[in-house]
């Protein structure tokens, strides 16, 4: 019975891990092989993550929905830069 693997890579240093594909398998040392013959052949990554796709946790999208009722938390800038311009107007007018 095959099995379906995300495969995940890292750079050396502080870059994270990023999904680089995913492969079938029939166990997880061939994955980790597979996975090294794909995607690090040619140093795409320092660091390589394997990992069985039934392990995966998947959210309820109702769970990760935006919070309406907390504005502030999406924030675009546009507040900030109102109140930044008013006081550059200000300080203008009024030296």
């Amino acid at each position: 019975m095959t099995r379906t693997y995300e495969v995940f890579l890292k750079k050396a240093g502080k870059d994270e891990f990023r999904h680089a594909g995913a492969l079938d398998a029939s166990d997880p040392e061939m994955a980790v092989t597979l996975a090294r013959e794909a995607y690090v052949r040619r140093g795409e990554g320092d660091d390589l993550w394997v990992v069985d796709r039934s392990h995966v946790l998947v959210a309820d999208p109702d769970f990760v929905r935006a919070n309406e009722d907390r504005p502030h938390r999406h924030n675009d800038g546009s507040a900030i830069a109102e109140r930044r311009r008013r006081v550059r107007d200000a300080e203008e007018t009024n030296p």
